[in-house]
């Protein structure tokens, strides 16, 4: 027989894989299942943890926010009374000069005062040191200059209440002078009055301060008493 033509055997391997291929097969597919198994899971591991952080973070934001809520809530409870206090002396809102004109006037009649002279400059914001913090409001002062001819010096005490209890107004400073020469007629101011009063207001949306322009004239006295000189518009007291 000729070498050639022997026919050699394939391997022991060989000849019995056709009696596993399908069993490879199905190893095969199986195990391709299990990595995309596997790879599945853990993508909606991740997933799921990533959702897991977003709903603990919204959680802790509206606990957190409820808490500001409520943070509020006991502060409204806390300060709304004396906001409204505030409000009631009219220290908080804009300035309203034809209320503390009619204050002026009405204080006039109530104590039978003399003519009352007034000047009221231009709003001006405050500066406050140490700084505070008011939010969302700035405070603003306005100067007034009154004088006035008086009986006596309870006059201006009780002006000064009265004043203070109509408004969130501070005296910055009273000059008295009395005549050189004593009055000869009945009920005759023996004393005059120069006074820098400052009303102060807290402002949310405070107007052009164009639009505060300086304001100035007199008061007429409700009886028939000799009016003494007013101050003109502009002059000093």
């Amino acid at each position: 027989m000729n070498a050639a033509t022997i026919h050699r055997a394939p391997p022991w391997w060989l000849r019995d894989f056709r009696h596993l291929w399908l069993a490879a097969l199905v190893f095969a597919i199986t195990a391709g299942c299990a990595l995309a198994a596997v790879a599945g899971t853990r993508l909606l591991w991740h997933e799921a943890r990533a959702r897991q952080l977003a709903a603990a973070q919204a959680r802790e934001l509206a606990r957190h926010q409820l808490a500001l809520v409520e943070q509020e809530k006991r502060d409204i409870a806390l300060f709304q009374p004396i906001y409204q206090q505030l409000q009631a002396r009219r220290l908080v809102g804009t300035e309203n000069r034809l209320d503390w004109l009619d204050t002026l006037r009405q204080l006039q009649e109530q104590y039978h005062l003399a003519p009352i002279a007034y000047d009221i400059a231009p709003r001006q914001p405050v500066v406050v040191s140490p700084a505070m913090n008011l939010g969302r409001y700035r405070l603003y002062t306005t100067r007034m200059r009154v004088q006035m001819d008086l009986l006596h010096e309870g006059d201006l005490f009780a002006l000064l209440s009265g004043l203070r209890a109509q408004g969130h107004s501070t005296v910055q400073e009273c000059t008295l002078k009395r005549p050189t020469s004593a009055p000869n007629t009945p009920l005759a101011p023996t004393v005059t009055a120069a006074c820098t009063l400052n009303w102060v207001t807290l402002t949310a949306n405070a107007a052009p301060e164009g639009q505060s322009a300086a304001m100035a004239g007199a008061i007429p006295s409700p009886h028939a008493v000799p009016a003494t000189p007013v101050l003109a518009q502009g002059e000093p007291p």
